[in-house]
């Protein structure tokens, strides 16, 4: 046994001669799944762990403890909010200034303070994202993974992999999420990308199909056409004569 497993053992020992026992797993879930879903429950919850008396004890410090307590709280509730749909880099983010927060707290109060801010932050940006966004994380997943890789070739299977799922399974619930076939949305947002780099660039025609990873440019005029109704070429004259039409007014 190792010394580690040695020190389990001991510390059961201890809460058990104490009556001592953490609170129940599903317990503890309750809040993260209400961050999950957006709602403010989540705060309360939050509390009522904090304060059970089945936390743990991670330091002889109070102040500490807490600060302990409420940094592995964060953690999952940062992790429960991205599963929920809010952007992963802005939730990462948002979790490392409220640390900083709570590592600046000089009492307990202020750590709870900061702690149902944090709650209540998280899940109104899950509320807004689903607004936003009301697909499951999977298809969300899968949709900025491909925003991210429009220049490259982009397989079921690839995204399949990426997502964790059946490739068969993942596009049949793409389609009954989006109403799109997974080819389709990535035509599409490859499309997008070719208008802001038509109205926002003077790379060329062709430089634009080969970065958004057309077979060629026949064949990125001629899907350009059939989504937009007119040629690149023609969206972006298009485009220059209305932006010097506005410079003139």
């Amino acid at each position: 046994m190792s010394s580690t497993d040695e020190k389990v053992e001991y510390l059961r020992f201890l809460n058990s001669e104490n009556n001592f026992n953490h609170h129940r797993y599903d317990k503890e879930m309750l809040q993260y799944e209400y961050v999950r879903r957006g709602d403010m429950r989540a705060v309360e919850e939050s509390r009522k762990i904090l304060f059970s008396g089945e936390t743990g004890h991670l330091s002889d410090d109070p102040l500490k403890n807490m600060l302990y307590l409420c940094i592995c709280n964060i953690t999952l509730v940062t992790r429960f909010a991205i599963e929920g749909g809010m952007e992963p880099e802005k939730a990462y983010n948002a979790s490392d200034i409220y640390i900083r927060k709570y590592d600046c707290a000089r009492s307990i109060d202020e750590l709870i303070t900061i702690h149902d801010e944090m709650i209540g932050y998280f899940v109104k940006a899950v509320t807004a994202a689903k607004k936003k966004n009301p697909f499951p994380r999977h298809i969300i997943k899968c949709m900025e993974y491909i925003n991210s890789h429009l220049h490259e070739k982009i397989s079921c299977a690839e995204l399949a992999v990426t997502v964790g799922l059946n490739s068969s399974y993942l596009s049949s619930s793409f389609r009954r999420e989006t109403g799109m076939t997974i080819s389709s949305y990535i035509t599409e947002k490859r499309i997008e990308a070719a208008e802001n780099l038509l109205r926002s660039s003077d790379y060329s025609l062709t430089d634009i199909s080969d970065f958004l990873n057309f077979s060629s440019y026949s064949h990125f005029a001629r899907t350009f056409r059939k989504l937009r109704g007119c040629s690149p070429r023609e969206y972006r004259e298009e485009s220059f004569r209305q932006t010097g039409l506005r410079q003139l007014r």
